[in-house]
């Protein structure tokens, strides 16, 4: 007879496998009632947790290991300093893996990491493959998924919602008047693609949306790409009046093509970035940006595997969502 398994006991219970090893992992995390739910369909079907699935806390290593999509994006650099300012003076000790934005990368890499019996895990964002999920829902450690929410982390999820901000900031521009608002933007991960999805629900409200005003590449950020970017939409849609770009790279290189090209900036042409890494707040003239905590996201997902890993309890919400903030400068400001 087939040994019943982790999924047969999601699909009795009605649940998902996820929910069903936050369950069997953290009782505390999910309802009695439906604590109550799975222990019927455990007894039921007879299952019983796998040995090494189960190992006692006591067992891990004092190695907790970050999977990041990038070494050279700032983005994850701050990350990894919150997350690394958090371990000073611990027992603790990072490895780190680079994803290169591959979900098929990151599947290979976590059951390397697994290996290790790690004293937690930090992954970038929510779209994890589906084997992915199920490795990391079955882990004997603390998971924290960072720079993104949902409703139904894995365990806990660090982040912001990247959708929202770039809904308020598509807002602000067309309060400015702008109303041929365009969206540059590169590589198209799954966070620039939410970024894209909050740029479009902002101008479909006002019955602006157009979508010949989406200029994107698969490559990756950087100022050159910015450039090539705005002018490429200057070339077919000089009507544009702004532009709304997936990071500070590109909404920098935008910047420096309209200072090539004679634009004026908020007059012609509206400028807003995303992240705020520092380089817009110093161009002339300033550049509107979206301010995102990247340190303090990686300081809290850090926080919260060393607070499990003192028994401490979970925290009732799951979704720790830490917000963002707009920051308003010369580039799109005309009022």
């Amino acid at each position: 007879m087939k040994k019943p398994t982790l999924k047969d006991v999601a699909r009795e219970s009605g649940v998902s496998a996820i929910t069903v090893s936050r369950a069997l992992r953290t009782p505390d995390a999910v309802s009695e009632k439906l604590r109550a739910r799975i222990d019927v369909a455990i007894e039921k079907l007879g299952y019983v947790a796998d040995a090494a699935a189960s190992t006692l806390a006591s067992n891990r290593s004092n190695i907790i290991g970050v999977l990041v999509p990038s070494f050279s994006n700032n983005v994850f650099s701050d990350v990894l300093a919150g997350a690394s300012r958090v371990l000073e003076g611990t027992k603790y000790s990072l490895q780190i893996g680079n994803t290169g934005y591959s979900a098929l990368t990151e599947e290979a890499l976590i059951p390397r990491f697994l290996t290790l019996k790690p004293a937690g895990l930090i992954v970038a964002g929510i779209d994890q493959t589906e084997k992915s999920r199920q490795m990391l829902a079955q882990a004997n450690c603390p998971v924290v998924q960072v720079m993104d929410t949902t409703p139904d982390p894995i365990d806990v999820i660090v982040g912001f919602s990247n959708e929202q901000a770039s809904f308020e900031a598509v807002e602000h521009m067309i309060s400015q008047g702008f109303r041929r608002v365009a969206f540059l933007g590169t590589r198209m991960d799954p966070r620039t693609q939410q970024r894209l999805a909050g740029f479009r629900a902002a101008l479909e409200k006002h019955g602006l949306y157009d979508e010949k005003l989406l200029i994107t590449t698969p490559q990756k950020s950087n100022v050159a790409i910015g450039r090539h970017l705005l002018a490429t939409l200057l070339e077919t849609h000089p009507e544009c009046d702004a532009v709304f770009c997936n990071n500070d790279d590109v909404a920098v290189g935008a910047a420096l093509e309209c200072q090539r090209r004679h634009i004026r900036v908020p007059q012609q042409l509206g400028i807003c970035g995303f992240n705020d890494l520092g380089t817009t707040s110093q161009m002339y003239p300033e550049i509107t940006s979206v301010y995102t905590p990247r340190t303090e996201v990686g300081a809290r997902a850090m926080q919260y595997i060393l607070d499990r890993n003192a028994d401490q309890p979970p925290p009732e919400n799951r979704t720790i969502d830490l917000g963002f903030d707009l920051r308003i400068r010369a580039s799109t400001q005309r009022h």
